[in-house]
């Protein structure tokens, strides 16, 4: 009887200790500059922005201490959905290529982030997007 009580009670040990585990996607992250690269956030010149999806749902957007912007909670889906970035200085087209991730995890990583239009310059910096909005 000991010995039964004793692997019941590591098997229970094991089991209570076995995690689940999440890997979200990374954020987005957009620094929006303009052609002398001077923050926009900054120097107060961008005052109003937001995202939509393709299905016209807001997007949560976070500003950085250092005048960035976080998109926030995208990515997490198999393929490609667009959005659209407003401003008060210009709209800017966007989609994310997403797929499951592939680890001892499940979750989401996001491929691919492509930008469409007319005279988008964007550069990937480390960690994230530098955009010039003229």
């Amino acid at each position: 009887m000991k010995k039964i009580l004793i692997f019941l009670l590591a098997t229970l040990l094991f089991i209570s200790c076995e995690k689940d585990c999440y890997n979200a996607p990374l954020p987005i992250i957009f620094e929006f500059v303009n052609s002398n690269n001077e923050n926009l956030l900054a120097n107060g010149t961008l005052t109003t922005y937001s995202v939509q999806d393709e299905d016209n749902n807001n997007i949560q957007l976070s500003k950085t201490s250092d005048n960035m912007i976080i998109v926030e909670n995208v990515g997490a889906y198999n393929g490609t959905k667009k959005y659209k970035f407003f401003s008060n200085i210009k709209d800017l087209d966007f989609s994310i290529q997403s797929s499951e991730f592939n680890g001892g995890c499940d979750g989401y990583q996001i491929n691919k982030l492509t930008f469409t239009g007319i005279d988008i310059d964007v550069t990937a910096e480390k960690g994230y997007y530098k955009i010039v909005l003229e």
